[in-house]
């Protein structure tokens, strides 16, 4: 199963650089540009902390 994410165009859409929202989900900023270029899927734990850090639901960000 392919999983698609739009946390490129989410993460533009609110205003946030890669490196708050790395901070805001732990992860670093080197992981946001591996999941928005579609070369790294995160794992659920880390897809909850992005959507929360987003203020989104994890539909809005991932889907399959």
């Amino acid at each position: 199963m392919e999983v698609h994410n739009k946390l490129a165009q989410v993460r533009r859409k609110r205003g946030m650089s890669a490196s708050r929202l790395a901070a805001l989900a732990g992860v670093s900023r080197q992981a946001i540009y591996a999941i928005e270029s579609a070369s790294y899927v995160p794992n659920t734990t880390v897809g909850l902390k992005l959507a929360r850090a987003l203020d989104v639901l994890l539909e809005e960000v991932f889907s399959a």
